[in-house]
């Protein structure tokens, strides 16, 4: 446990849970250094993530009381992405594992990128996104504007941060910008059984489709074809790759080593 985080790691599956209800899991500059390093530890221990937060709330954002009480934030606006948060979007960028969010409840500002920012992202039927900048006249931060607009489109990323209205679950699924929506009392359950699939799938291979997918957002087609072939080239040197090929020739199920 590090400060508001609880990270356990079991077969393979790294979870990291936000775990400070009392105010609904809201971010701190320290919680952002801390996370970003348990996700690290995770990169170099586990073959999946799971980030989740505890109570009734995923993260609502970040602790404007703490904001108000920071010279740094005072003093310069930026600093705090650029010390803090900013940072941590680039190391669950540069994940070489899977992160599966488990969304519960509010999703506010910052919390909404984080949640965002997963590869799977799975919904309860109670949760929703709130892109609360504009109210307080700030800016989308956590690569906010990055997300939305490649996830759901300019014209719906535009009404998400200009409004600051609540997008509810099913919504954001009808959107594309989760991978599906569960009964809040079957979130766990159904983020253990992709977590459980993932960690017995081929890691490294896993970790390059990510990397790939990554890059196609910020890149045009000729890169992405490059990257493919060097990607691709890595995967089919690895062990999982030729235990893939015998279990299909054999008719049974691979038994991934994630080497």
């Amino acid at each position: 446990m590090t400060g508001s985080i609880d990270a356990s790691l079991n077969e393979g599956v790294f979870r990291i849970v936000l775990n400070d209800p009392a105010r609904l899991n809201a971010m701190t500059p320290a919680l952002a250094d801390d996370l970003r390093l348990q996700l690290i530890r995770a990169g170099a221990e586990a073959r999946v993530v799971v980030l989740t937060g505890s109570g009734k709330a995923f993260c609502a954002g970040a602790n404007l009381a703490d904001v108000m009480n920071d010279p740094e934030a005072a003093a310069d606006g930026g600093a705090m992405l650029e010390r803090h948060y900013n940072p941590l979007v680039r190391a669950i960028r540069d994940l070489q594992i899977p992160l599966i969010t488990a969304v519960r409840g509010a999703a506010v500002g910052v919390g909404a990128s984080l949640a965002l920012l997963g590869d799977i992202i799975v919904a309860s039927e109670t949760a929703y996104f709130l892109q609360s900048f504009r109210r307080i006249g700030l800016v989308p931060d956590g690569g906010s504007a990055f997300i939305l607009s490649r996830a759901a489109g300019r014209v719906r990323a535009m009404e998400l941060m200009l409004l600051a209205e609540k997008l509810p679950a099913a919504k954001a699924l009808e959107w594309g910008l989760v991978t599906r929506v569960v009964a809040d009392d079957a979130l766990d359950a159904a983020v253990d059984a992709l977590a459980a699939e993932l960690a017995n799938g081929a890691t490294f291979a896993i970790g390059q489709i990510r990397k790939l997918a990554w890059a196609a957002v910020e890149a045009g087609l000729d890169d992405t074809l490059d990257l493919e072939v060097e990607t691709q080239r890595a995967a089919a040197a690895t062990h999982d790759f030729a235990e893939g090929v015998i279990a299909f020739v054999e008719k049974r199920a691979p038994a991934f080593t994630g080497r």
